[in-house]
């Protein structure tokens, strides 16, 4: 069972390359033998979501089976399968993202890879700090939330 908590800065070269942070890496290696499937963020925040394989697999089948005559199913559809990349950490504990996630999630060299339990995200680190400065108060809190006590 994965869980990935903390946040890590990281910076990504010019081919696109990027390392995963050495905690990151173990707790990968443990989940999924460094086997994970990237793909996109299906709302308006642009980031990218990391899963292990098998975390992956759980999910897969549920967003297939969503009802592809609705328009809002089939655009989590399209983009969340439509742009899932199965890959594998090389020997040195790198990934390569494709041109396509990089240009999705405006992806230059200064990146954040957030933990999120089952998975993590992956962020432009000028998005990340914008996000983080936003305010949410025009936002609806679900009552799971008003229930929290932190």
């Amino acid at each position: 069972m994965s869980n990935f908590l903390g946040s890590h800065a990281i910076n990504m070269d010019a081919k696109g390359r990027l390392a995963i942070p050495a905690k990151v890496r173990e707790e990968l290696a443990q989940a999924c033998g460094g086997r994970i499937v990237l793909t996109a963020n299906a709302d308006e925040e642009r980031c990218l979501l990391l899963y292990p394989e098998p975390e992956w697999e759980v999910l897969r089948p549920k967003i297939e089976a969503l009802p592809n005559m609705n328009k809002a199913a089939r655009r989590l559809q399209r983009l969340i399968l439509g742009n899932a990349a199965p890959m594998e950490l090389d020997s040195a504990g790198r990934i390569l993202i494709p041109p396509t996630l990089r240009s999705y999630a405006h992806l230059e060299k200064k990146l954040m890879l957030i933990g999120q339990g089952k998975k993590l995200e992956l962020w432009s680190e000028e998005r990340w700090f914008a996000w983080l400065d936003e305010s949410s108060d025009d936002e609806d809190m679900p009552p799971e939330m008003e229930a929290l006590s932190l």
